[in-house]
């Protein structure tokens, strides 16, 4: 595969998941962290308080989620390094599903890859719902890592 597309949240199964794309892509793998704008909690880490942080909704909140994200990017690029494969980074906003789907279709990919649920340890459920929803609706191959 030329060019894998890969959510990811800052959870373990995404960590995962971009190192699995990182072993199987020819050229590209892009990592894409989506801010979910209903979720005041979905764009944190798992070690943090939500009651600590922003207002839900505020500047300082979407701030806080574009910071995040980066350090996200921070971790992936350092595992990239010496790889041999490109990485391309995108931050958006939007309902976690819809836009990873969208973007997949947009951007041509090969194929995508994601964490089977993005809050590890809270469920038993095989598949979280961003994972079911993108598997049914993505036109390309979905890996999901478990």
């Amino acid at each position: 595969m030329d060019t894998i597309l890969v959510a990811v949240d800052g959870s373990p199964l995404s960590k995962r998941a971009f190192e699995q794309a990182l072993a199987h892509a020819e050229s590209t793998v892009v990592a894409l962290h989506v801010i979910d704008p209903t979720d005041p909690g979905y764009s944190a880490p798992l070690d943090v308080d939500i009651s600590t942080e922003p207002l839900h909704g505020s500047e300082e909140w979407y701030e806080r989620a574009d910071e995040l994200a980066e350090d996200i990017f921070d971790e992936l690029a350092a595992l990239a390094d010496g790889s041999g494969v490109e990485l391309r980074t995108e931050t958006l906003r939007g309902d976690p599903a819809r836009t990873i789907v969208d973007f997949a279709r947009r951007e041509g990919v090969d194929a995508v890859y994601l964490g089977g649920h993005g809050r590890a340890g809270e469920t038993d459920l095989l598949f979280g719902s961003v994972a079911e929803l993108v598997s049914g609706r993505a036109p390309m191959s979905v890996m999901v890592v478990r």
